[in-house]
């Protein structure tokens, strides 16, 4: 079996015989050369898979050819030997993006393992990943039947993301099956969380939850005379963490990367407000009742979220300054880098990034951005890009070279639905497709979690007799008139405000100054 067709250009080359025949052994074909001049030639009248160069060559030394090379084929992978260990060398090299660099002399096993590495990494990882899963598959099984506690469902959720992360970028087939894998998993957690939801509201055995962050994650910090920024990525799923981090590698190291548990219902006016209150929406609602908006309010959900701040700085008797901004396109993220100086004035900077949010809420509305995140693997996709593009890369370099610690978090994930079920409410009901809240609901109560009593579950009721339910794995809720049309129109699209892992286990991440 052909392997790939290799150049190989030496003016010692009759002395590497050896290692030709042991590749030729291995299923590669050898073309041979001496000198720089012959390899630009059979580079031009041939096709190679790889180029082997020695860098000290009479007449064109290796470094001319692999310049040459690289102009007129860029994509053809170009590993550089030599008997040099000049840095100046190293750096010319790599310079013109070389493939991979050996000094001689080398055994005919480093070349093999140089080739694999730039020829065959992408196969080779594919079948491992694919078997690593496969041999995995029936202990995630085991650990999704018998999961009994929250912690084992951050276990199994970080353990899923792994793999979705690791066989996405291995262009596995074990797609499908991964997702045959999330799908039992999030119809487990919905049972989990429909046992024990009541009990984390209403008594002190509960996970860490949106209104507790303030508390447990940015006080310390605070307390211990840490300059902080507290940056809350609306939407931010746990796999488009994973993805963005190493993009921060550079400037933060991980201080503390966990998960945390959102409120419900997982949608914005609820869990945000919480995160910055540090109180559950009815005791903002009853406290505060200026800095609450009502569902059937038109007020927009997230506009009081600065004086929520000051509440909870007011009633734990903080005396720390802070500034709060929220980000929703690139002219207000110039804006805030251009006046980042004058934020060191502050011992807390709040910060709301709403780009992913209003991707998601794109996505829905936009043929286009429909087509360009069709999956989970293109949604973090763009979701990487925009980080890396836009002006959240740079107030992060920002931070780090002022050496404060960074609290990053979201109110909430976002799950892609894909199953409708019916619901029939009033006017008055809310427009959310993942939960409901109204007096009159009609439902199939096998279908959704429901709390008859918001106010035991520390939410508002807005009347005597109101109901919240809420869908679970990747259903929505679709009303009866234009039920085709709009169960149509919304499947594959990124929803929030229910019950699923994507939704409720989320990231919160704490970084310093490297």
């Amino acid at each position: 079996m052909n392997q790939g067709v290799i150049l190989w250009a030496d003016d010692e080359i009759d002395l590497l015989k050896p290692h030709i025949l042991f590749l030729r052994a291995k299923g590669y074909e050898v073309v041979t050369v001496s000198n720089g001049r012959d390899a630009l030639d059979a580079a031009a009248s041939s096709t190679f898979d790889l180029i082997i160069l020695d860098e000290n060559m009479p007449g064109i030394s290796g470094l001319e050819t692999l310049s040459q090379i690289k102009i007129s084929h860029p994509n053809v992978p170009v590993i550089m030997i030599t008997k040099s260990e000049e840095e100046n060398i190293m750096n010319q090299a790599i310079g013109n993006k070389i493939a991979d660099y050996l000094i001689k002399p080398v055994n005919p096993n480093q070349i093999l393992l140089s080739i694999k590495k730039n020829l065959h990494s992408g196969a080779i990882v594919s079948q491992q990943a694919t078997s690593l899963y496969q041999q995995q598959f029936q202990n995630i099984s085991m650990l999704i039947n018998n999961a009994t506690s929250i912690e084992d469902w951050y276990e199994i959720y970080n353990t899923l993301v792994r793999w979705e992360l690791t066989l996405s970028s291995a262009e596995t087939n074990m797609d499908e099956l991964l997702k045959m894998q999330k799908t039992e998993a999030n119809k487990a957690f919905a049972k989990f969380v429909k046992r024990n939801y009541e009990t984390w509201v209403t008594t002190e055995k509960h996970p860490l939850m949106s209104n507790e962050l303030f508390k447990t994650k940015i006080f310390p910090l605070l307390d211990q005379g840490e300059k902080v920024f507290f940056i809350v990525i609306d939407n931010f799923r746990l796999d488009q963490w994973r993805s963005v981090s190493p993009l921060l590698s550079e400037y933060f190291n991980v201080v503390e990367d966990s998960i945390y548990t959102s409120i419900l219902p997982t949608a914005t006016q609820y869990a945000r407000n919480a995160i910055f209150s540090g109180l559950m929406p009815i005791q903002i609602a009853k406290l505060f009742p200026d800095l609450w908006v009502d569902e059937d309010e038109d007020e927009g959900k997230n506009l009081n979220e600065s004086p929520l701040i000051q509440t909870i700085f007011e009633r734990y008797r903080k005396n720390y300054r802070f500034s709060y901004h929220k980000i929703n396109d690139s002219v207000a993220g110039e804006a805030l880098l251009n006046k980042f100086n004058s934020l060191t004035q502050y011992d807390l900077n709040v910060v709301v990034l709403n780009f992913v949010d209003m991707l998601s809420h794109a996505r829905t509305e936009s043929k286009m951005i429909r087509e360009l995140a069709n999956s989970d693997a293109a949604y973090r996709g763009l979701t990487e890009s925009w980080f890396k593009h836009s002006a959240a890369l740079e107030l992060f370099r920002r931070i780090s070279e002022k050496g404060y610690k960074v609290v990053i978090t979201t109110d909430h994930g976002t799950i892609r639905v894909d199953n409708p079920i019916k619901v029939i409410g009033d006017k008055n009901v809310n427009t959310n497709l993942r939960y409901k809240v109204g007096k009159a609901l009609n439902y199939n109560p096998k279908q959704v979690y429901e709390i008859k009593k918001p106010l035991a579950f520390g939410l508002p009721s807005p009347n005597i007799s109101s109901t919240y339910i809420f869908a679970c794995d990747h259903d929505f809720f679709a009303y009866p008139n234009n039920y085709n049309y709009y169960a149509q129109y919304y499947t594959d699209t990124f929803q929030h405000g229910g019950i699923s892992m994507e939704e409720m286990l989320v990231p919160v991440v704490t970084l310093s100054a490297k």
